[in-house]
């Protein structure tokens, strides 16, 4: 998987509280295992006014030139709460998202985040209102520094230190335990084998 250490990109606002997973990507698209795919479908409900998805909503954010090629997403709280489907960072990720900005997310969201090189990033209500009134899209987050630049100014943020290895070094469930391969592979060869 791709690391994450620092990133530059544009960003788009998505100014609404309690999105969930089945806005993110409705469970009618929901038919596939492999992580591809899915943007198409993210948000669908929204970017679409029918259901075939072939004629855009004008009026929703991702569908405006101006947004074209975000890789940030700036939404509000509890993003991501509903179902445990590892889907929605998979829609998020295959449409081009990088990071997601909010002051908080679902728990499970978070860390299917995490293991899919998504940069669940948190902020305070009133530093991502800072940013949005800003008017700057432009936005560079350095993961090892922990920091967020937007025009002249920069911010702080916490990332617990577990997910932030696995994002800095590209990892997700199964990379993480194969850094321990050695030590397994040592365990298993001093165990009876009658235990084997």
């Amino acid at each position: 998987m791709a690391e994450f250490t620092t990133h530059q990109g544009k960003a788009v606002i998505l100014d609404q509280a309690n999105i969930d997973t089945d806005q993110i990507i409705p469970k009618q698209f929901l038919t596939s295992v492999s992580r591809k795919g899915y943007g198409k479908h993210l948000f669908h409900d929204w970017r679409y006014t029918n259901d075939a998805g072939t004629e855009l909503n004008p009026t929703f954010a991702l569908n405006q030139a101006e947004n074209q090629g975000a890789s940030i997403l700036i939404t509000r709280e509890n993003f991501g709460c509903g179902s445990s489907r590892e889907h929605a960072p998979w829609a998020l990720t295959d449409y081009g998202f990088r990071a997601i900005i909010a002051p908080s997310f679902a728990d499970i969201f978070y860390g299917n985040c995490m293991n899919n090189q998504l940069l669940p990033l948190t902020l305070d209500n009133e530093v991502i209102d800072a940013i949005i009134a800003s008017g700057t899209t432009e936005l560079t987050i350095d993961l090892p520094a922990q920091t967020l630049s937007y025009g002249e100014n920069t911010v702080e943020f916490e990332i617990d230190s577990v997910g932030k290895e696995k994002l800095v070094k590209g990892l997700d469930a199964i990379g993480q335990t194969l850094l321990l391969a050695d030590k397994i592979s040592e365990y298993e060869s001093s165990m009876p084998s009658w235990k084997r």
